[in-house]
């Protein structure tokens, strides 16, 4: 079968009113939440669906390289098409990447030709679940988050994970409200990311040390970026201490800084984006040695259940003791708890992703084994722009944030968004 067409959807939530989170040295707005999907068609009618990184930059990138590379071309071995594509336009290691997240696409419809599930083609399934944990809670009082948590539990799930960035009292506070709501047979997680963006107040290496110590007492699973990411050397010295199992990965930006987190002993749990960090090929490669050096994966998934979907596939390929979690974002509805409302992330798919105690049943219909509901093109237009933005008090600067989970910051921008 041959590729016809490839063609990518960009789409937007816009929220009603922006969101404005403070935070210890400033204050973060979200007004918006975006996402974007590709859809592949065959000469023979076959159609296969991909999320990827929702941004107009991996959009230009499909529609000029990627389509006429891939249009024409006979659709029978995606890792063939991959090895023809890196030897020519995808020598560019940001254009691979975008290539790798449209190959997901590929395999659903190889799948979908052959009557087999994506994980069939991924080296072979070795379960049919994998362990979901609940992403929440941002910035809030620590009451806060407690009440998300002993929510987040009421739904089954077996783990939560939050955003602290209050001030390390407050931070600690708040785990241990958390502990107190959940119990001792709970997992959670905290994601520090913000402790490195607050400007002059970013919490010093003593400091994470400090609040690392007193997390610890409340037996937390794991501390996520409590440091710059690429401080890979630093992190090894807080891991050497052994005070909390230590877990980064979603912003580092290329093979090599993935070996080199590894190999610096920096972290316990290695962290990807499946979508936005090199599709199944990367994920392929960092699990074998995530495995050969004793360490644990969990995916980063900050989207929609076709990127929870997507991931899924590669996640039941390994055991647990490798591929330990896949991060499900819980956002907010009415009667469900959750950091926000983002609909279009559920309504993308037709039909819900199964859930049973917590943990994510992996379709073996073929392909994906989920249908995209091609509808929320229409009923979620793209709105240009950043969703997220940074104001620091000192310095007195505004930073934007878009989809691209491997790039840190954007870069400055004079104004907020006032709606």
């Amino acid at each position: 079968m041959k590729i016809s067409s490839v063609r990518s959807f960009l789409l937007s939530y816009p929220f009603p009113e922006p969101l404005k989170l403070p935070f210890w040295g400033g204050e973060r707005t979200i007004v918006k939440r975006d996402a974007m999907f590709v859809r592949v068609e065959t000469s023979n009618g076959l159609v296969g669906y991909a999320p990827a990184a929702a941004s107009e930059s991996a959009q230009q990138t499909i529609q000029s390289i990627v389509a006429p590379f891939l249009e024409g071309r006979s659709l029978a071995d995606p890792d063939a098409l991959r090895v023809l594509f890196l030897a020519g336009p995808g020598a560019d290691p940001e254009v691979a990447k975008v290539y790798c997240a449209v190959e997901i696409a590929l395999y659903d419809l190889a799948g979908k030709a052959l009557g087999v599930p994506v994980s069939e083609l991924l080296g072979g399934r070795v379960r049919d679940r994998i362990q979901l944990y609940g992403s929440a809670g941002m910035y809030m009082p620590p009451e806060g988050f407690a009440a998300e948590a002993a929510a987040i539990a009421q739904l089954g799930f077996r783990a939560y994970k939050m955003r602290p960035a209050l001030g390390p009292e407050q931070d600690v506070e708040a785990v241990r409200l958390m502990r107190q709501a959940t119990g001792p047979d709970f997992d959670l997680m905290v994601d520090a990311h913000g402790w490195w963006r607050m400007g002059d107040r970013s919490y010093s290496a003593a400091t994470v040390e400090q609040v690392a110590r007193q997390m610890a007492a409340h037996h937390i699973a794991w501390l996520e970026e409590p440091l710059p990411p690429a401080a890979h050397a630093d992190y090894a010295r807080l891991k050497e201490k052994d005070i909390v199992p230590l877990a980064s990965g979603e912003h580092e930006p290329s093979e090599d800084s993935y070996f080199d987190l590894m190999d610096s002993k920096a972290v316990d749990y290695v962290q990807m984006d499946v979508c936005c960090q090199g599709g199944y090929a990367m994920g392929r490669r960092l699990l074998a040695e995530i495995a050969r050096q004793n360490l644990r994966f969990a995916f980063h998934s900050w989207g929609t259940a076709l990127e929870v979907a997507a991931a899924a596939h590669l996640g039941v390929c390994w055991p647990d003791t490798v591929v330990e979690w896949l991060e499900y974002p819980c956002y907010a509805s009415p009667g469900r708890a959750g950091m926000y409302p983002f609909p279009l992330a559920a309504e993308i798919l037709k039909q819900p992703l199964a859930i049973e105690a917590g943990d994510l049943l992996v379709s073996r219909e073929p392909g994906l084994g989920v249908e995209v509901d091609e509808s929320v093109v229409d009923r979620y237009p793209w709105i240009p722009g950043a969703w997220s933005f940074f104001r620091t008090d000192s310095p007195a600067e505004t930073r934007a944030v878009l989809s691209d989970h491997s790039i840190p910051w954007v870069g400055q921008v004079p104004d907020l968004p006032t709606s």
